[in-house]
């Protein structure tokens, strides 16, 4: 089935500005890298700007997380919400990471601000190296549903 078919349903196709606020909205996210096998999927916290996430990375470079991000040149990003099964939005975003130097680490103080951290990240953070990285937007797609589809209520 296509996003085009399930329309009928109430399913509808998010444009940029519904994807934007969506994202901004969130503070957690799901980064998928390449890897041998299957991809690397990880659950993590991000800042956003518009164009780009912003990920902080807690440890030092033996991170398997750290080791694919260095190696690649495209990631995929998904941001979802599930309120009911009929209320739930998702985003797919594919870009290109890349480490921040960390001269420019101190101007994205306002963005990562406001990326939620597990407190356990945020004690470490205190002794561990910390590593900043871009992940700018090229693609974005986004599908939400949010209400019953038309005539399940006239049941």
């Amino acid at each position: 089935m296509t996003v085009d078919s399930l329309e009928a349903a109430g399913l509808a196709r998010m444009d940029d500005e519904a994807i934007g606020a969506f994202v901004a909205s969130q503070q957690v996210g799901v980064l998928g890298l390449p890897a041998e096998g299957a991809p690397y999927m990880v659950p993590i916290s991000y800042g956003y700007d518009d164009e780009s996430l912003y990920f902080t990375f807690v440890g030092g470079p033996d991170s398997r997380k750290r080791r694919l991000i260095e190696d690649t040149e495209q990631a995929g990003f998904l941001v979802y919400d599930v309120r009911s099964m009929f209320n739930w939005e998702s985003v797919v975003l594919a870009g290109r990471p890349e480490r921040v130097r960390e001269s420019a680490v101190e101007g994205l103080e306002t963005i990562l601000d406001g990326a939620w951290r597990p407190d356990l990240f945020e004690r470490l953070a205190e002794s561990a190296e910390i590593v900043v990285y871009r992940f700018q937007i090229e693609e974005r797609s986004g599908i939400k549903h949010t209400g019953l589809p038309p005539g399940f209520a006239d049941g």
